[in-house]
């Protein structure tokens, strides 16, 4: 089935679809695990199967629709960058990171557990991914799993996610030796675009590279995601100020206490939200060649901009 014989179906249908196909096959990888040590397995399952939107490995997966590639073929890729989601999550809220009690809900794994068992699970999820990514069952042509591995590597890394984590601790004043560099939306828009949007520019690129897209095709599904991921970021900005911890699911109003520059801050609300409508606009227009094939990526990028939580 193309991706334009797929019957109609909503964004919440979509999304929920692919959460569940998501949280299968983690469950089924984790489990290999299992015979080494259950206590390990269990943190790992803890960290990645307490709910969660799935969304990077839905953009993943429609990303990949637009080529024609069905679901279970984008499956093990879109997996594997939810493992390095739920990873990253689990060593942000240690005690030398954000020091968060609370994630999705629920305790987070080094409340529920302890931090060396956290360090280790989330250890165990990032590792997991590039075993996903090495398997055949990733890609059929070798030169495309090596593709997905290295674009993987590069966005979770130094020069991308791990980058961007580095930039947050600093702007924090964290250090001694380096100081705070002065706050501005082109250093907060510099961290954010390594630390949240390397990994969701990697959701569409993993699809493009799966379906055999052009080089313009790839690029315009990176414009997509440049622009997803800032608004995604803008929006858990807002969420920080407006939310409460219940529907959030995760503390708020931890970055005005920690001295953070966000582009709240930096915008105000009313320039934020106003942002966001433009970001909206240039994701829009990045799809436009693709027709109605990317109908839900259309209504992904609203839905990314107004959630709330």
């Amino acid at each position: 089935m193309t991706q334009t014989d797929r019957p109609a179906e909503t964004l919440a249908d979509a999304l929920a679809r692919c959460a569940g196909a998501v949280a299968a096959e983690l469950e089924r990888v984790i489990a290999r695990a299992q015979p080494v040590s259950d206590r390990l397995a269990r943190a790992m399952r803890h960290a990645a199967l307490a709910g969660g939107k799935r969304l990077r490995p839905f953009l993943v997966i429609e990303s990949a629709a637009l080529f024609g590639v069905p679901m279970p073929r984008a499956l093990p890729a879109a997996t594997a960058l939810e493992c390095v989601h739920c990873y990253s999550l689990v060593h942000d809220d240690l005690p030398a990171m954000d020091d968060d009690d609370l994630r999705r809900g629920q305790p987070t794994v080094h409340r529920a557990y302890d931090e060396a068992t956290a360090i280790l699970a989330g250890d165990g999820l990032l590792t997991l991914a590039f075993e996903l990514l090495a398997e055949p069952a990733a890609a059929p042509d070798p030169a495309v799993r090596i593709a997905l591995v290295a674009a993987l590597a590069r966005a979770a890394g130094g020069e991308g996610m791990i980058g961007g984590q580095m930039l947050d601790l600093a702007a924090e004043g964290r250090f001694a030796d380096a100081g705070r560099p002065a706050p501005d939306l082109a250093s907060v828009a510099r961290l954010q675009e390594l630390k949240t949007g390397a990994l969701l520019r990697y959701a569409c690129e993993a699809g493009g590279l799966l379906g055999g897209a052009s080089p313009s095709e790839i690029a315009n599904l990176q414009a997509y995601s440049r622009a997803v991921g800032r608004a995604f970021q803008i929006a858990d900005d807002l969420l920080d100020v407006e939310g409460d911890a219940a529907t959030v699911g995760k503390a708020v109003g931890k970055d005005s206490a920690a001295g953070k520059a966000t582009f709240v801050e930096l915008l105000g609300v009313d320039g934020a939200r106003a942002e966001l409508g433009r970001l909206v606009e240039n994701a829009h227009a990045a799809l436009s060649g693709f027709g109605t094939r990317a109908t839900l990526l259309r209504e992904a990028a609203v839905f990314i901009a107004e959630r709330r939580n």
